[in-house]
């Protein structure tokens, strides 16, 4: 087995108005060229509406959701809500110190719950990293420093999830952390979101990634009072596993993905409850 890839390549670019677009354009890539990788992906969305909300083609969604059901993996709400607790926010009602609170109490819970949870979630590294000011809170920092002076540096609002004293293991395989770092970019038209991925599962993570990373970027520009302008996804290898192209169980979701890309989406609003701008 080598140690090294066949060829060095230049960046897919995908580019969608939506996480469904970008997702279904990925996935046709895969269907339509040889192999089952991409490597490096460059993965960008915009089209982000003025209420945080995020859409979806409901047609892709529900879909991705049945098929995802029928191989028993992960739903694409879970798999999101490992990067933000969408359901907590909502609870929440604006008030991000009790978003931080409901999950410091339910995170506990939510590790139990799933075997592939047990070295931590996303919003956990986030939130409660284990050093650092705001007690190990990253998102908090960001936003207390911006929100209380002007001024502050772009290379201030970035935040990691992998710890190399938890993370640099030299297991054969290691599902957690892929997510490895977050960055928020304010511009004028609104505030840019920036990940990176070290590897990416396309079949069972990535709709629920770019869903997750959408309503975390939908909370920070809520906080920040701006509109959320474009999500950034950048994956060093990009690899559709645990289902084959040729899976006659594909040919529901190839058929929503084409039907996404060929013709305005059927967007959802049900799939991320909405904000009211904040005040």
């Amino acid at each position: 087995m080598t140690k090294t890839s066949s060829r060095a390549s230049v960046p897919l670019l995908i580019e969608g108005d939506n996480v469904s677009e970008a997702y279904c354009k990925l996935l046709l890539h895969i269907a339509n060229n040889p192999g089952l990788e991409v490597s490096p992906l460059v993965l960008t969305v915009d089209g982000f509406p003025a209420d945080y909300s995020v859409p979806e083609d409901s047609a892709v969604r529900s879909t991705l959701d049945a098929l995802l059901a029928k191989k028993q993996k992960t739903s694409v709400e879970d798999v999101a809500f490992t990067i933000f607790p969408q359901q907590l926010w909502t609870m929440a009602q604006g008030d991000r110190a009790k978003l931080f609170q409901f999950y410091r109490w339910s995170f506990p819970f939510y590790r139990a719950r799933h075997k592939a949870n047990s070295r931590g979630l996303y919003f956990e590294r986030l939130t409660m990293y284990g050093s650092g000011p705001c007690d190990g809170n990253q998102l908090e920092w960001i936003l207390s420093e911006w929100n209380k002076r002007e001024g502050v540096r772009d290379s201030m609002a970035q935040a990691t999830t992998f710890d190399p004293a938890r993370d640099h293991t030299a297991s054969a395989q290691l599902k957690f952390p892929c997510l490895q770092h977050v960055s928020f970019v304010p511009t004028a038209t609104g505030l840019v979101v920036n990940s990176f991925y070290a590897t990416q599962q396309i079949f069972d993570k990535a709709y629920g990634n770019y869903l997750g990373l959408a309503q975390l970027g939908a909370f920070m520009a809520h906080q920040m009072k701006m509109p959320l302008a474009r999500l950034n996804v950048n994956v060093g290898v990009a690899k559709l596993e645990r289902i084959g192209k040729t899976d006659s169980a594909m040919t529901p979701l190839m058929n929503a993905a084409r039907a996404c890309v060929a013709s305005p989406p059927r967007v959802a609003s049900s799939w991320a409850p909405t904000l009211q701008p904040a005040i």
